[in-house]
């Protein structure tokens, strides 16, 4: 009883502390969920072995629920409908007179830096590509 009352303690002032914010984003999350998970189910068969069932099992209830917070991926954007050819050449920087080599170039250039896979957003991503799509669709 005492370390769930240490535990809401610590909860309590993490919250007061941080104003609420998360303390992990993203794919940081994703890392320290694994490892949590990891180590509820590492002190879940130690306290199996040893016959204690009760805390076996809720550890293993918070292993499979920090296991699934692992997976979950950020939804889609959805690609920003009707922009207008000057909001996609301002997010582009290309002039209103710019190739399609042009536009192919820029969008390349910005994509290397703002892909998901890359630490960029997929919402960046996603209005790169309709951006793109946009002046290229003309």
């Amino acid at each position: 009883m005492l370390y769930l009352a240490l535990g809401g303690a610590a909860l309590a002032f993490y919250l007061y502390v941080t104003g609420g914010k998360p303390l992990f984003k993203g794919r940081d999350w994703r890392i320290a969920s694994g490892g949590a998970a990891l180590a509820a189910f590492t002190a879940a068969a130690f306290l199996g072995v040893r016959g204690e069932w009760a805390p076996c099992i809720a550890l293993v209830v918070v292993g499979l629920w920090f296991a699934s917070t692992a997976r979950k991926r950020a939804p889609r954007a959805a690609p920003a409908s009707g922009m207008s050819l000057d909001e996609a050449r301002r997010i582009l920087g290309v002039e209103p007179g710019a190739t399609r080599a042009e536009i192919q170039a820029a969008y390349t250039r910005l994509m290397r830096l703002a892909h998901p896979d890359k630490g960029g957003t997929v919402g960046l991503a996603s209005q790169l590509n309709a951006a793109r799509d946009r002046l290229l669709s003309k």
